[in-house]
């Protein structure tokens, strides 16, 4: 038997598709189902790489009694949060306001009008430590809704306002785009919150902190702020050695447990690993730090080994949880944890010994087994070992059953895939790096670009699926062809970011404040409009909207572009000094605004080797959002190149800011030493 959900492009949906529950898809028919029968919507929200999701579809939708019930009483849907955030947004805010915690998989009870009047999160099937089960749950809903039709009408009215309430719109408009204090300010709250035992903010659990480390970057850049940077670099170096980080195969899993970054929660998410990888590349590239460059290629390598799919994008997530030899059955993290036993058995009593305390394998799980950590490196005469115990432990582990993976394609997160691939392989020499970038481009114009120039959201196989583009969909696809451009010289990738920035403006911006929402204002209409610039696991859709039009503008000379970039930053100075963990995405294009940006035009013949030298050295630059434009003598296709003539019939490079150029150079070393870069 299978249910509504057999054809989804969601490998979450599909996860559902032979439970007896008779699940729907969100959609108008779900409700107009609900409304014909005159029973409540059990909405329920999670995602392919979720263990607690997992746990309930196993607990209670895989039981027949539970589901003949909840058939009989309910219309019930299911939602890939990665498919439709719009409909997990909005339903989230009501969860946490009214249990004060949220998380997946999210149950919400509806009315057939969408209004939601109940909330929890995962329900176990049999009552513990305080929580009903979920069985009792459907019965208790069930009831309301039968015998206390008002009461239930009540609530979902009061929830709707409440909720209309806190919708109003974000007055960026009312904001200066932020001033050298706000920053100053926001770096004085990250370090209150900093652990400077341990590195990243607050405790636990840890998050890695991919973009209030970019803020830190670039505000070092700018400043010389020694704080920034030594925040910045103790934070990569935990992460780089503790448990989050696969020491085998690259790669950072979702988040640790506990602060000291020991015990990952082990599903790996592509926007991480493309957040981190970038990071990591950009420290490199301020500082020459070995690590920083080691993690940034292992972590390229990671997603082009594990994530890429046939059609050339990258694929959401592998799953925390896979089938551990020894039990028979799934348990987390079973595919990268190691007992001594299982050390000596793979390597060898001598390596064996050697693996265990190079990646203190001390216990850390039940049965003995720990992640592995590496606390120093390897001494000099212990690398050729090192080298040679990694490469076994790699091959050993992928004889184990493998988790499994999410392989949708997200168009935002293959943005931030792209950028992070294209700018590491321009800089480390991985020309294989650029052509996954392109590859993974290409694939976002054939299936997730409409006719129309609207972007979908999701693709499984190369078929696209039927949800539209938010607004991050927009602002990181931007990112990843603005990054290509710099990165190329072609400038067809320049004109597709436009294209992406004018349906922004056009469709997700308020015209009297300047703030940005995260649906189209022809999307769905849900039962309120979300709208955030604050991050979460990803930047925000507002703020990375403004940095992609920013760097759009420092190309092209539009005030218009330009004008919205300063107007959706002025939300940052709001709240620079209040939150500065949840808006580092925005305070880092406010760095780059403060900045100028640098805009660097390189110009020459593509054929002649100082043209490529001039180039590399401005990729190089540390000056923060600096875009950078390659292009042949007589070029007129992008703006900033228009009128560069050659110096002395050799390849140059202006910098300039707002268009306002200082002297050409043909020296790499004066070009560096203009935009802090380190040759």
């Amino acid at each position: 038997m299978v249910n509504r959900l057999a054809d989804a492009t969601s490998p979450y949906l599909l996860q559902h598709a032979d439970n007896p529950v008779d699940w729907w898809p969100w959609g108008p028919e779900a409700f107009a189902e609900a409304e014909r029968r005159g029973v409540p919507v059990l909405l329920s929200v999670g995602y392919a790489a979720c263990h607690w999701c997992h746990v309930m579809a196993h607990e209670s939708f895989e039981d027949d009694g539970v589901a003949g019930y909840l058939n009989e009483r309910f219309v019930a849907v299911k939602v890939d949060r990665e498919e439709r955030p719009d409909v997990d947004a909005v339903y989230m805010e009501a969860v946490q306001a009214a249990t004060g915690q949220g998380g997946w998989p999210m149950t919400v009870f509806l009315t057939p009008e969408k209004d939601p009047f109940y909330f929890g999160t995962y329900f176990p099937p049999e009552p513990r430590h305080g929580m009903p089960s979920f069985r009792q749950v459907l019965e208790g809903v069930d009831a309301a809704w039968r015998e206390r039709p008002e009461e239930v009408g009540e609530v979902a009215a009061r929830i709707r306002a409440d909720l209309a309430e806190r919708a109003s719109v974000y007055g960026a408009g009312a904001h200066h785009p932020p001033a050298e204090a706000d920053l100053r300010q926001a770096l004085a709250g990250l370090a209150r919150s900093f652990d400077d035992k341990r590195g990243g903010f607050g405790g636990a659990p840890k998050f890695p902190p991919a973009m209030a480390v970019e803020f830190l970057l670039r505000h070092h850049a700018r400043t010389g702020d020694g704080d920034a940077l030594r925040m910045a670099e103790r934070t990569c170096e935990a992460m780089a050695r503790g448990g989050i980080y696969d020491q085998l195969g690259g790669g950072f899993a979702r988040y640790a447990v506990d602060a000291e970054w020991v015990v990952p929660h082990f599903e790996k998410m592509l926007y991480d690993n493309a957040l981190l990888l970038r990071v990591y590349l950009h420290l490199w590239r301020a500082t020459g730090d070995g690590q920083a460059r080691r993690i940034a290629l292992e972590t390229a390598d990671f997603l082009l080994r594990e994530l890429r799919t046939p059609e050339g994008g990258f694929a959401s997530a592998l799953d925390a949880d896979s089938v551990d030899p020894a039990t028979g059955k799934s348990a987390e993290g079973a595919y990268y944890a190691w007992t001594p036993g299982q050390l000596t058995e793979a390597l060898g009593a001598e390596d064996g010994a050697l693996a265990v305390r190079l990646f203190e394998v001390t216990g850390t799980f039940e049965h003995g087994a720990s992640v592995l950590q590496l606390l120093s490196d390897p001494a000099e005469a212990e690398a050729e070992a090192y080298a040679r115990i990694r490469a076994r432990l790699l091959a050993v582990r992928a004889e184990r059953p493998a988790p499994a993976r999410d392989d949708k394609v997200v168009a935002a997160w293959n943005g931030l895939a792209i950028a992070a691939l294209a700018e590491t392989g321009a800089l480390l020499d991985r020309p294989d790096l650029v052509e996954a970038a392109v590859r993974a481009a290409d694939l976002l114009l054939a299936v997730h670009l409409t006719p129309e120039g609207r972007l979908l959201r999701t693709s499984r196989d190369g078929r696209a699926g039927t949800n539209v583009g938010v607004l991050e969909d927009y602002a990181d696809t931007a990112e990843g062809f603005l990054a290509l451009y710099a990165v190329t010289g072609d400038s067809e990738w320049l004109g597709l970011a436009g294209g992406l920035l004018d349906t922004v403006l056009v469709h997700f911006a308020d015209e009297a404040s300047g703030a940005l929402y995260d649906t189209a204002d022809d999307a769905e209409q849900l039962i309120r409009r979300p709208q955030d610039p604050t991050d979460n696991a990803t930047p925000s859709g507002w703020t990375a909207a403004a940095n992609a039009l920013l760097t759009y503008a420092a190309y092209t000379g539009s005030a218009l572009h330009r004008t919205a970039a300063e107007r959706a930053l002025g939300i940052v100075g709001a709240l620079a000094a209040r939150a500065p963990r949840f808006i580092g995405w925005g305070l880092a294009a406010a760095e780059a605004l403060t900045d100028g940006p640098r805009e660097v035009a390189v110009v020459g013949p593509a054929s002649d080797p100082a043209t490529a030298g001039l180039h590399r050295t401005a990729l190089l630059a540390t000056a923060p959002g600096a875009v950078v434009a390659l292009g042949e003598p007589g070029a007129t296709d992008v703006p900033l190149l228009a009128d560069r003539p050659l110096l002395d019939g050799r390849p140059a490079a202006y910098v300039c800011r707002h268009f306002t150029c200082d002297a050409p150079t043909a020296d790499r070393a004066a070009l560096a030493a203009s935009l802090g870069a380190r040759e």
